[in-house]
């Protein structure tokens, strides 16, 4: 015989909770209609994100050589999907103790706020100081003047790495406002403006992996929701000097046809059709004889000769 299953405390309030919602749509007229605020209720007016994931996706690899120098290894850096969400419900999931850094957003209004656990704090600063990538038991509510160091030489290279990233859609500089160990004091939106939370995950070595989140206002990317939405190409190319090597080369070995015009004299027709093989037509140099690079005039030269030949010597270069 089975065994009857009791409903815990939760589900109970659940049941109830969903029952009063049902009273209400039924109370509140045969036609189900509720109060609606434009910009306000729809939480999909963004859209896919599509240009942010690309950021995000330039963001973690460039993002590596910032923990580079601390835990002596190049990390794998994953991003996740961008969250929209209340600040209140994102503060609601940390706890009070964390890293948090504000930095002013050039060229977007708002402020972005970059968050590290306390853990990864620890794990960075005993293996930028020599020690094992390992995560420190820290029962602490505020870092060292050592951690502290570390979370700024950390912050600053994750800023500059998201100015990188973001170039292709918009330049970007992230000025420092203020840093915060309390989540209480952070200056940053109100508990019920909406967010863009970008975490991110770090694989370390020998140890399990650890998060980070960068968050930016929602208010803020408004003014380029539609570019946001795009499948972002970028118009930046980054110089290939191999490239640019071959194509010099290339273009040096282009064959051009030189010539040397000495004169442009002027003969009568007569002396033309009364002239045989044999016959001479005295020439006078021009004051400044010209080389031509396919037909076009480069350099104004001097007759003379070199080793029994004829030569001319270059002097004053036109600009093309």
């Amino acid at each position: 015989m089975a065994t009857p299953h009791k409903l815990s405390s939760n589900e109970v309030a659940a049941l109830v909770g969903g029952l009063m919602d049902m009273d209400k749509d039924v109370g509140g007229g045969s036609d189900g209609a509720r109060p609606y605020k434009l910009g306000k209720n729809d939480m999909s007016i963004m859209g896919d994100l599509h240009a942010l994931r690309m950021i995000n996706e330039r963001f973690c690899r460039i993002a590596r050589s910032v923990f580079l120098p601390m835990i002596r290894v190049a990390p794998r850096i994953s991003a996740f999907p961008p969250e929209i969400k209340k600040f209140s419900d994102y503060s609601d999931e940390l706890e009070n103790f964390v890293s948090l850094t504000i930095s002013r957003m050039s060229g977007l209004r708002g402020s972005q706020l970059l968050m590290v656990p306390p853990a990864f704090v620890s794990l960075l600063t005993e293996a930028y100081y020599g020690g094992a990538v390992r995560y420190v038991p820290n029962r602490r509510n505020e870092f060292t003047a050592t951690e502290q160091r570390v979370i700024e030489l950390v912050t600053n290279g994750l800023n500059r790495a998201l100015e990188m990233a973001w170039r292709d859609l918009m330049p970007l500089q992230f000025e420092l406002l203020n840093r915060e160990e309390n989540l209480q004091f952070a200056s940053f939106v109100e508990s019920g403006e909406m967010i863009v939370n970008c975490s991110f995950m770090v694989q370390l070595p020998d140890t399990d992996p650890a998060q980070f989140d960068v968050i930016y206002p929602l208010q803020a990317f408004r003014p380029i929701a539609a570019q946001l939405r795009s499948r972002m190409q970028s118009e930046l190319v980054d110089e290939d000097a191999s490239w640019r090597a071959r194509l010099v080369e290339a273009i040096m070995n282009v064959p051009l046809t030189m010539s040397a015009r000495l004169a442009e004299p002027e003969v009568a027709l007569g002396h033309l059709i009364g002239a045989t093989r044999g016959s001479v037509i005295p020439v006078n140099l021009s004051p400044d004889p010209k080389v031509l690079i396919e037909e076009q005039p480069f350099f104004d030269v001097e007759v003379g000769e070199r080793g029994g030949r004829a030569a001319v010597s270059m002097g004053a270069r036109y600009t093309l």
